[in-house]
Parts: C-alpha cells; structure tokens; sequence
C-alpha cells in the first residue's frame, strides 16, 4: 500500500472511532453508573423492585413516604451507598438510629424486596440500588413522575458518625442559606432544592419537630386558620417522641405527591420553619411561585434533583460490595 494509501486508511479508521456511539461501558467509565445495569446480570431486576414496592404500598400506603426519605438521608451524606441500612453494631451507631434519622422506618421492608431479588439473582443487585429504584417506584405510586435512574451502585461497609450526618442533612430549624449551601455542594441549584422540599407534599411532620412554633406562644406568621388542627394534632408542649402525634403536611392532598405544598405555604399553612422560609425568602419565593402555578415545572425541576442527588458519589466497580443482608456487611454476615 502506498503512501497516499496508508493515509486515507488511518485517517478512515479514526473517524470511525470517533463517530462509533458511545456503548454502556463508555458511559460507565465516565460516571460509575449506567441505565439497566442489570440487563445481562439480572434482567428482571429493575420489574422486580417494581412489583415488591407495588405490593407493600398496597399493603402500607407509608411505605411510600419512607422510600422518598431514604434517599435522601444515604444519598445526600458523602455516598450513594445504603450506608443508611446498616444495623448498629458494638462499636458504631447506625445512621438509622441517629438523632437526625428520627422518625424513619419501614427499614424491614427493603429486606422484603431484597429477599425477592436473592431468590431471582443471588448476590447480584446492590442494596443502593434497591433504595434508589424503590424511591423511584414510591414517587410514582403516590402520584410523582416517573424518573429515570441509572444504576450500577455498589454497598458501603460502615455507617456514618453522627456527626457526619449533621454535617451533610439539613435540619428543619436550620436556615435557607444553609440548606442551600448543603444541596448546593452536590450540584442541586435552588430550584431543585425548592423542588426536593415539595417532598413535604406527602407524609406527616412529628410534633416533637413543630412545637417550639406552638408553645409557650404560637408563631404569629402561622395562618390564623390552621393553628387549632395543629393544637389539636400536639396538645403537648413536650411530647412523648416515642408517642405517634404528628401532623399531616398536607391537609388538602396528604397521600398525593403534587404541588398543593407550595400553594399551602405562600398561605403560611408550611408546618417547619424551612418551609415558611421557603417562602419568603427572596432566593426561593420566585421558584415557589413558579412552582404552586405549575405542577409540570414543579416534576421536571423535582426529576432532575432526585437524579443528581442518586448519583452522589457512588461506589462502582470493585469498590464497596453487594451485601447478601442490607443491615449487615457481609464480613459480619
């Protein structure tokens, strides 16, 4: 082959690679995770998820807000990892039964639909991704959108300090300025944390959360209207934590995932402090705004955080491991 030749057949097989399409395996390269990292290993794994948690929230319609908090309590502190999941051992305290995990339960049930997928594929789907897809599948069972995630996420082996978890999960009492800051730090703008906040559409707030704005004297910038149902619901001014007394965050539409939340607080019915301060302040009002006129802006700002937040520093690869138990690692299984 002459010169010319060699040329044309160097410069052909170049352009060839550069337009070849990027494959899964690219994809996994550049990020940790891919979408269906299962279809070879474990085809059914991600219908699976979808059956189980389709099952339970037949069987415990609450189960769906607890999918919904789980992500956020593993994912927004250092890794996307089922850290959360882990049991408490003789040395460590489990991030579960930390003081800023309050109120979280439900855990048994990811055994549940862990179980189903050891039976299909043993010791193939990780317990992160079992939480991840199951929020997912809870956000769209009490009418949320339908997210797409990838997966691919390996388990971590320890639980973080609780330190570490006040460190990365914003408080209720903290202000918006902090909790911007924290979601900021994982590549969330402020709408999507005026959209993750519209998570309070669902589920119910605890009255050892709310009582400092009710005794000794109620917060005037509470609406007029909604402080005799919040009197009611926590009658103490220092409850029993261990007594179910709590309030619905949604009077209107409390099973339904949706855009009520915002509408309710611009008329100073939000139960937190974070979510009066949502509000009004000047960094979030408009996106608030945005938000209580349309639910499609609400889902697609909602969407795009949820997938941030789930591919918060994974572990992929050969890094962390599939435990056999999601409260256990597996060196203590």
């Amino acid at each position: 082959m002459g010169y010319l030749g060699l040329l044309f057949f160097v410069l052909l097989s170049l352009s060839a690679v550069g337009l070849r399409p990027a494959s899964a395996a690219d994809e996994a390269e550049e990020t940790g995770l891919v979408m269906n990292f299962y279809k070879d290993s474990c085809p059914q794994a991600e219908e699976i998820i979808k059956e189980q948690v389709g099952l339970l929230y037949k069987r415990h319609k609450n189960t769906a807000f607890s999918w919904l908090r789980n992500i956020f309590h593993d994912c927004a502190v250092e890794s996307c990892d089922a850290s959360l999941l882990l049991d408490s051992t003789r040395r460590t305290l489990s991030e579960k039964e930390a003081d800023r995990s309050f109120g979280m339960r439900n855990f048994r049930y990811l055994d549940t639909i862990k179980e189903a997928l050891e039976r299909e594929c043993p010791e193939v789907v990780s317990c992160a991704d079992i939480l991840v897809l199951s929020a997912r599948e809870g956000i769209a069972l009490v009418g949320g959108p339908y997210i797409p995630l990838k997966t691919g996420r390996r388990d971590g082996r320890r639980s973080r300090s609780p330190e570490v978890l006040e460190e990365f999960l914003p408080d209720h009492n903290e202000s918006i300025s902090s909790i911007l800051d924290k979601f900021n730090a994982l590549g969330i703008n402020t709408a999507g944390v005026v959209a993750l906040l519209g998570s309070h559409s669902v589920g119910r707030t605890h009255c050892v959360k709310l009582v400092h704005r009710l005794y000794p004297e109620v917060d005037p910038a509470i609406n007029p209207d909604h402080i005799p149902h919040m009197l009611k619901k926590c009658p103490d001014s220092i409850p029993d934590p261990k007594a179910v007394q709590y309030v619905r965050n949604d009077r209107g539409t409390p099973m339904k995932l949706d855009n009520n939340y915002y509408r309710n607080i611009l008329d100073n019915k939000g139960l937190l402090m974070v979510d009066h301060q949502l509000a009004y302040d000047s960094r979030t009002r408009p996106f608030v705004l945005k938000m209580a006129k349309s639910e499609d802006y609400f889902f697609q700002e909602f969407s795009r955080a949820i997938q941030i937040l789930s591919e918060n520093n994974p572990l992929t690869g050969t890094k962390g491991e599939v435990r056999k138990q999601c409260n256990v690692a597996n060196k203590l299984h």
